[in-house]
């Protein structure tokens, strides 16, 4: 019975009581199982760090990005100082810049941590959304990665060492400036220039989508003077006692995007003026390095990401359906309600698992994924670095696919609290969500070169072959099915044809690549169960 009152004494407290005092590590049972079957023997250490690391995601650093996030602490830049210097000064809120010198003293690149250190920490820290923390821990490890594995200058060497260990008790951060106006994800289309000037490499062009834009480093695509190969190069923000000054390295930022999601972190247009740069392994391998090395980072972070989110997402819409009640009972014990907490669950369980083995997979990989798949080695070898590299991307595109959903159902859950800016993080999240399914390479970029990838692989690696390698240990009825399909699938030509039967075959290569992904992550479940 409900009769009328004019002071309703309904809250929201009891949720809110829970969310304040919500630990991302100790309520989440399954990432506990994830931790412990693929730390191995790190595994006391590794829960012990969690533990400590937990509350102040969970709680300070929460609060610090969800305050961050508001419309009035929006970051802009300031092109001119009082003096009319040029200085295009990245403005970010205290909050950002507070957990920006605490997240990045964690130290999560130096030797001390160790890779499954690291990616724990990253999951955790992930659950916080973008806020200006993600995509710069993201470009940080691939420039680490590239680094250790080319630094052989002083310039560099150091570089690498601000990045992993600090100088000065300052962390370094990285970015990447890869795209281009008229090429997007078509890096090989890049028309910056790099010029051998006074003993050293200068860069001259225009790069359009420049994320991190406040960072100290950052990795840059240009080709050198009359070559149409790419290569990679290393472009300090700032020369040596410049940065206090204000005084760029050689390049303009001429305006900060608006876009729709990762509002907290700068999007920006830049343009080279002959910006000192460093050159990174042979310049005829740039565009190798930064698919094998930088990209391969960055997409790994997106299934680590995406399951983080979906993680955060589906514990609060938990809490809040057991504590919302309607037509007399808890929300969460309708039938509908129930399943889509179910699914979300399913979820965030195969993402993160798969992840995880993913992840662990790579880091077992010699020489990682920069040998392509011309390269002299034994067959065995090339086969499994095959299979890695497509799930690498197939991973990408369907956990930031999934992710949107989950995110786009605990909004659902919530109902029209579920939209509300100031109500929870969710439009935040799914904002952010979104921008991953476009981050790295659209949808229908990573399809296509997948699709390319097994024919150009099936003189040696049958396409049935690499499901049975990817789906080691399913169901043979399931496997028998995926290998048919991939046979048909890999069969035609091209997926470019204007006519019928082309679309056809990519609808269904859209469907195969998403499934053939969700059933990898479920045999991943199965180990960790």
């Amino acid at each position: 019975m409900s009769l009328p009152d004019r002071n309703n004494p309904y809250s929201f407290d009891d949720y809110l009581a829970w969310r304040e005092g919500a630990d991302y590590y100790l309520e989440d049972a399954f990432f506990q199982k994830v931790v412990k079957h693929y730390a191995a023997d790190e595994w006391e250490r590794l829960d012990a760090a969690a533990r400590v690391l937990s509350p102040k995601v969970s709680q300070r650093w929460r609060r610090l990005a969800e305050e961050a996030a508001t419309p009035e602490k929006q970051p802009y830049i300031k092109h001119y100082d009082g003096h009319n210097h040029r200085i295009d000064r990245i403005v970010r809120p205290r909050e950002t810049l507070i957990m920006e010198r605490e997240v990045f003293g964690e130290k999560l690149f130096s030797d001390e941590t160790s890779p499954m250190e690291k990616l724990v920490k990253m999951y955790l820290i992930y659950q916080n959304g973008e806020a200006c923390i993600c995509c710069p821990l993201t470009c940080t490890e691939g420039m680490v990665a590239l680094l250790e594995s080319y630094a052989d200058t002083p310039e560099l060497l150091k570089i690498l060492t601000h990045c992993k260990e600090g100088l000065d008790g300052n962390i370094a951060i990285g970015a990447q400036y890869l795209s281009e106006i008229q090429g997007g994800s078509d890096v090989p289309a890049n028309r910056v220039e790099a010029v051998e000037e006074e003993g050293g490499w200068r860069l001259y062009g225009d790069k359009f989508f420049c994320s991190a834009t406040h960072a100290d480093y950052a990795v840059v695509t240009a080709k050198p003077k009359g070559s149409e190969k790419v290569a990679l190069f290393v472009v300090p923000s700032w020369l040596e006692g410049n940065k206090e000054k204000e005084i760029r390295n050689g390049y303009t930022i001429n305006r900060i995007k608006w876009k729709m999601g990762t509002s907290e972190l700068t999007t920006a247009e830049i343009s080279f003026n002959g910006a000192e740069a460093y050159p990174v392994g042979p310049l005829e391998k740039g565009l190798a390095n930064v698919v094998g090395i930088v990209l391969t980072y960055s997409r790994l972070t997106v299934g680590i990401s995406a399951a983080s989110t979906m993680a955060r997402v589906t514990r609060e819409a938990q809490a809040y359906a057991a504590m919302r009640t309607a037509f007399t009972l808890p929300i969460g014990q309708f039938p509908l309600v129930k399943m889509q907490l179910e699914k979300m669950e399913k979820a965030v369980q195969r993402t993160t698992a798969g992840a995880f083995k993913l992840y662990g997979d790579f880091l077992g990989l010699e020489g990682g994924l920069t040998r392509g798949m011309d390269a002299d080695e034994p067959l065995e070898m090339k086969k499994l670095r095959f299979k890695i590299r497509e799930l690498v991307m197939l991973q990408k595109i369907t956990a930031s696919w999934d992710s949107t959903d989950v995110v786009r159902i605990g909004m659902s859950i919530f109902g029209g609290h579920g939209v509300m800016e100031d109500f929870s993080s969710f439009p935040r999240l799914y904002r952010d969500s979104a921008i991953n399914e476009l981050w790295e390479g659209p949808r229908n970029v990573l399809l296509t070169q997948i699709h390319r990838d097994f024919q150009r692989a099936s003189a040696w690696f049958a396409p049935k072959e690499v499901v049975a390698s990817m789906l080691e240990g399913a169901e043979p009825s399931l496997m028998k099915a995926f290998q048919e399909e991939a046979e048909a699938l890999v069969a035609h030509p091209n997926l470019f044809g204007p006519d019928e039967k082309t679309l056809s075959v990519c609808k269904r290569w859209d469907r195969f690549c998403h499934d053939l992904t969700h059933a990898y992550q479920d045999l991943a479940v199965k180990e960790v169960q």
